[in-house]
């Protein structure tokens, strides 16, 4: 059965060591070994991951010389983005009625 690319993007972010990869590649490229050494698993448990974020489309994987380096691919998260961009104004009208309450009660939630 085919998963949808947003399916697979929210798979992929719902791990947060993921995450963590993907704000890592957000400063620059950066080889399985490089993206390991601050995560308490292996790289091999790194890899799989990379392999997870690669198949949602999130990363890239290249290839220079011995190295593979990884990339972040921002399309899919721009994806995600537009879709979560939906629901902002089901928020922000939560969020002004809450406001309004609060200042109707002598509250306020500004400083």
């Amino acid at each position: 059965m085919a998963v949808d690319p947003l399916t697979e993007t929210f798979a992929a972010l719902a791990d947060p060591t993921r995450r963590a990869i993907l704000t890592r590649l957000a400063d620059g490229d950066a080889t399985v070994n490089e993206l390991a050494a601050p995560f308490p698993i292996t790289v091999q448990a790194v890899s799989k991951h990379l392999k997870v974020l690669e198949r949602a489309g999130l990363i890239t994987r290249g290839r220079s010389a011995q190295l593979r380096p990884s990339r972040l691919h921002g399309a899919r998260l721009g994806e995600a983005v537009e879709w979560l961009e939906t629901y902002r104004p089901f928020w922000q009208e939560r969020f002004d009625r809450l406001d309004e309450r609060l200042q109707t009660t002598g509250r306020t939630t500004r400083p």
